[in-house]
């Protein structure tokens, strides 16, 4: 059989890369072991995060699924940081998981120009060109069938030889319960790309009727609740609490007198685990002065029947893990539905990747996920959707990829395939330079018109988009460049607004962005300040305006930062310019110098390993070399 795209592995990353790819306009097949487990939330039933709700909004400004499949299935929404500044803030959601997979396999049912079967691939097929480089020509599964296809993306998630891990107990499966294709590995490894290991894991779920919530603390969603996507209208979730217990010496002396019995510990794992989400056992280790660590009880679907416990990832023995649970406050007689566990897989180091997630070995490959070294339902969801959309544009000779000042996805992109990674990563807003300019709220006026282009969002929408950014765009010149004066007038205005007066000729963009101006009252100071169209503005076009006004000098000097960022990349390299002995620069980094020569920084800056700090040093030294040049 033959199609344009052919997708495989039906995780987060896998379901947005399909869809992208055929709304493109892409014949696309998606292969998937096990169809009822489409975009299957493995581990924590939730969606988004610090830095993770950025992810979500940018997939959802460039037509993707998982922040409308959220809201339609979300039990629990919040803001986290709420206290903070925009840039900063992340909006989360408790997920029905079990729900979540029946809308991702219906979306993914209905979609034109995509088609799905459950079959498990076992190899890949490629081919060599005249100079010796491979190409992707299909794959071959479990049950002899064989596809065809102009470009295959591959999502396998932790399934590359996958192998969990009970106490003593190993087991080959992809997930717990599922097979785990132990060949796929060997067809990556015959192409020349470099593979490593990796370990993750999750925690027991236990069943909500045995846990005593009496002693428990209750965490409650927002009263406003947030949403994630744009096609979300008449948003009114119904909202279940989480709650809160905490680990104590009692669980800490279970746990530290079966540490020769932690697989963590004897050597029977041999992948490195995610820094940021480390088993309990890990933080009991590490962590020894704390007396306790905070444990949260999350409902997995609407029903609450199971309750995930977020913080005690494990893979204990099932007799320490049962142990250990009944010493917790709320957990005495908590009865255990599924045991924790680690899983250890196979993933391709991500500097094998040109930043359209195209393998540099191997045309017409592309890879999206966990196999590419992340961790996280949001980093997938977000390179499938770029996979996706590559893959499609592939066909004609094009590609897309976004910058690190123009979304998390750039960030992280760019972070795995100039970096590389030896640990799972995962997004933090402290990974963005320019964060203040990535914010959730305007992930939308970043990235639609990307979209529009790409034929993944409507024509309505984007014309919606396009009026905000020049309302926006015109209130903001405007604000820049008029002046309130103490008048009488002025005066009985901002005292009408609950505003301290001014004593002298002030700017308009420095009246709004006074701290003790509330939202609400934005737009009947834009309208008594002589801002046209104040009326016709959406709400969203309102809140760019106030928080661009509010942090209008550090907005300022991040896009004058980018502005130089940008000219300082056209700077040629010298062809007599010694990289040797510079200050500032790793060995490593001036090995790849030397062996790829590049003619300027921005050929530097593409080659992996090569940090933003590593083009600020050869910068300055390339300017100190042009003045001893003038010297001479």
């Amino acid at each position: 059989m033959e199609y344009d795209v052919l997708v495989v592995g039906g995780g987060h990353a896998g379901l947005e890369a399909s869809i992208a790819s055929a709304k493109m306009g892409a014949k696309t097949h998606l292969l998937t072991l096990l169809i009822q487990n489409i975009a299957l939330a493995s581990c924590n039933p939730a969606v988004g995060g610090l830095g993770k709700g950025h992810l979500v909004k940018e997939i959802d400004a460039l037509g993707g699924v998982m922040g409308e499949i959220t809201d339609k299935c979300g039990i629990q929404f919040r803001i986290l940081n709420s206290s903070k500044g925009p840039a900063v803030r992340g909006t989360r959601a408790q997920i029905d998981m079990d729900r979540y997979s029946i809308i991702a396999k219906d979306i993914a049912l209905n979609t034109p120009n995509l088609t799905l079967s459950q079959e498990s691939v076992e190899s890949l097929i490629y081919e060599q060109d005249s100079q010796g480089r491979f190409i992707a020509k299909g794959v071959k599964t479990n049950i002899g069938k064989t596809y065809y296809a102009k470009a295959v993306i591959l999502t396998t998630g932790t399934f590359l030889r996958g192998l969990v891990h009970i106490g003593e107990s190993k087991i080959q499966n992809g997930r717990f319960g599922e097979m785990s294709p132990q060949n796929l590995s060997t067809s990556l490894q015959e192409l020349g790309l470099s593979l490593g290991r990796l370990k993750t894991g999750t925690c027991a779920r236990i069943d909500g009727r045995s846990i005593d919530f009496s002693r428990l603390e209750t965490h409650s969603g927002d009263s406003n609740p947030p949403h994630f996507s744009h096609k979300t209208k008449d948003f009114a979730p119904t909202q279940l609490p989480c709650f809160v217990t905490y680990t104590n010496e009692k669980t800490h002396n279970i746990i530290r007198s079966n540490f020769h019995r932690a697989p963590l510990f004897t050597g029977q794992i041999e992948g490195v685990g995610p820094r940021y989400c480390p088993s309990i056992e890990d933080k009991i280790n590490r962590f020894a002065d704390k007396e306790r660590h905070q444990l949260f009880l999350e409902p997995q679907t609407q029903e609450a029947v199971e309750y995930y416990i977020n913080g005690l990832t494990t893979s204990l023995p099932i007799d320490v893990q049962e142990e250990m649970i009944h010493s917790i406050e709320g957990l005495e007689n908590a009865h255990i539905t599924r045991y924790g566990y680690a899983i250890e897989y196979d993933y391709v180091e991500p500097t094998e990747l040109y930043h359209t997630l195209e393998t540099k070995k191997c045309a017409n490959l592309f890879l999206a996920g966990q196999i590419n070294g992340t961790t996280g339902y949001e980093e997938a969801a977000a390179q499938g959707i770029m996979a996706g959309i590559n893959a499609a544009l592939s066909l004609k000779g094009e590609s897309f990829s976004l910058a690190r000042n123009e979304a998390y996805i750039g960030v992280m992109i760019d972070d795995l395939v100039t970096k590389g990674t030896k640990e799972p990563y995962r997004v933090f807003t402290s990974r963005a330079e320019y964060r203040l300019l990535l914010r959730e709220d305007n992930a939308y006026l970043r990235l639609v018109p990307y979209a529009f282009a790409l034929g993944l969002v409507t024509k309505e929408y984007y014309e919606k988009t396009m009026q905000d950014k020049e309302h926006i765009i015109n209130t903001m010149n405007y604000l820049q460049n008029n002046y309130l004066t103490p008048s009488q007038i002025s005066l009985d205005m901002l005292k009408s607004l609950n505003l301290s007066p001014i004593s002298d000729k002030t700017l308009l963009i420095h009246i709004i962005g006074r701290e003790e101006l509330e939202p609400h009252r934005l737009r009947t100071l834009l309208a008594k300040c002589g801002v046209e169209n104040v009326e016709s503005m959406s709400e969203k076009a309102i809140e760019q305006i106030f928080i661009e006004s509010k942090y209008f000098d550090y907005i300022q000097k991040q896009k004058e930062q980018i502005g130089q960022m940008e000219q300082m990349l056209q700077v040629e390299i010298p062809r007599d310019f010694v990289f040797d002995k510079i200050p500032g620069l790793s060995l490593e980094v001036i090995e790849k110098l030397k062996k790829f020569t590049p003619k300027s920084l921005f050929e530097a800056s593409e080659i992996s390993g090569i940090t933003p700090a590593s083009i600020d040093v050869l910068h300055l030294y390339i300017h100190l070399h042009h003045k001893k040049s003038a010297l001479v």
